[in-house]
């Protein structure tokens, strides 16, 4: 399959060559219509970026040295793009089938309100990680935060396709993943680039929101695959950039009104906190570099959510925050019984409920401090009489 070069490749690395190297290979080997590939070198060493242009003289690599995030450093090179169409790429995916083409000829079948099509996105074992994304409100998000919803993987699944493109299914979807899409660069132009106000994530649901708003289409190729490393780059940098992850989702979510905002801000910073304590007894009970990183990262993440720039904290619940994060270990020797679905537990200082096997609330708390609390719970107890426990048999989420 051959294109006329009209395609600007678009990446973002990290100082990861071990990540870029195959990625810049993959396109080289097998990918048609690319007119010219822009990396953006995130603070990269002077031996990595010497090493990078002498192996790949082709590539223009555009050095990013300041704080900046996903978003901003997108920018840097898609100011600078020189073709019709704009291939945004993670560094972390692995290419072994012609993508750039599949989805350029994509655009020969679909309508001239179309703008972003999507490939399909695999992990690295061939499983699916996601084919298109559906609509994505803001309450299934907070769902998400407490575990209680799980965003679908494919999007296609059980519907007829929109197109057909050489016997691949072309589908409408709500949103995109920011790992591998293309879009028209007239478009993306006219839509701002990225915002820059998202550090990290969720830009590409907030570019496919917003283009979707403005008219245009969005769409997955469903037989156009791709190898997307998932974390590989993200994983070792977790405590800065998933906080900067749920302020941006706070920013986007949120951004109908203050008020939508707080209450957003509030119900993810009690899931957080959630897990924070439950990141904490596991440190305390079994002290290693892996819970104290994972303790790190939840610590971060309730921090940062009321922070400057995040959701305003009014005043009058400043004592409920500073109260209800005193909540800890009071379950160490406790008594309880158990109703059907309900679930009475008792402590020295507090009576907890625990409903439908989910929900925890401390009801002395709430009469006398406001400190109530809603977590999401497992038991590992006998059914019927929950008798004397220690801390170690309850596993909070």
């Amino acid at each position: 399959m051959t294109n006329s070069p009209c395609i600007s490749v678009v990446i973002v690395c990290m100082n990861r060559l071990d990540n870029l190297y195959p990625c810049l290979e993959g396109l080289e080997k097998h990918c048609s219509g690319i007119l010219e590939t822009l990396v953006v070198a995130y603070r990269f060493s002077e031996e990595n970026l010497e090493k990078v242009r002498r192996d790949f003289p082709e590539v223009s690599f555009i050095p990013s040295n300041e704080t900046r995030g996903f978003s901003e450093n997108n920018n840097l090179a898609l100011k600078r793009v020189r073709g019709s169409y704009c291939f945004i790429l993670n560094d972390d995916t692995l290419i072994s089938e012609d993508v750039s083409g599949k989805l350029l000829e994509d655009f020969s079948v679909l309508p001239e309100d179309a703008a972003i099509v999507s490939p399909r996105i695999l992990n690295s074992n061939g499983s699916l990680q996601l084919c298109g994304r559906p609509d994505y409100p803001p309450y299934k998000y907070l769902l998400q935060q407490w575990h209680l919803y799980r965003e679908p993987i494919d999007n296609c699944s059980g519907r007829t396709p929109d197109f057909n493109v050489s016997g691949r299914g072309l589908y409408s979807t709500c949103n995109i993943t920011g790992a591998a899409f293309l879009i028209r660069t007239e478009v993306f132009r006219e839509l701002g680039w990225f915002d820059e106000r998202y550090f990290f994530t969720p830009e590409d649901i907030a570019l496919s929101t917003l283009a979707r708003e403005r008219g245009f289409g969005v769409y997955v190729d469903s037989a156009c695959n791709l190898v997307h490393k998932w974390k590989a780059t993200a994983s070792r940098i977790a405590p800065a950039v998933r906080p900067a992850a749920v302020k941006g989702s706070l920013i986007f979510f949120g951004r109908r009104s203050g008020a939508a905002r707080f209450l957003l801000s509030l119900g993810v910073w009690c899931a957080e906190s959630t897990k924070r304590v439950k990141a904490r007894l596991r440190l305390l009970l079994h002290p290693c570099p892996e819970n104290e990183f994972k303790y790190r990262v939840f610590r971060n993440i309730s921090r940062s959510i009321f922070s400057k720039n995040s959701a305003s904290l009014p005043s009058s619940f400043s004592f409920f925050i500073k109260s209800a994060f005193r909540f800890a270990a009071v379950f160490a020797f406790s008594d309880g019984f158990q109703f059907g679905s309900l679930c009475i537990i008792f402590s020295k200082s507090s009576i907890f409920v625990l409903l439908h096997g989910i929900l925890f609330f401390d009801c002395t708390a709430v009469f006398s401090r406001l400190q109530g609390f809603v977590l999401r719970a497992e038991l590992n107890v006998p059914v019927r009489h929950l008798g004397r426990f220690r801390l170690d048999s309850i596993s909070l989420l």
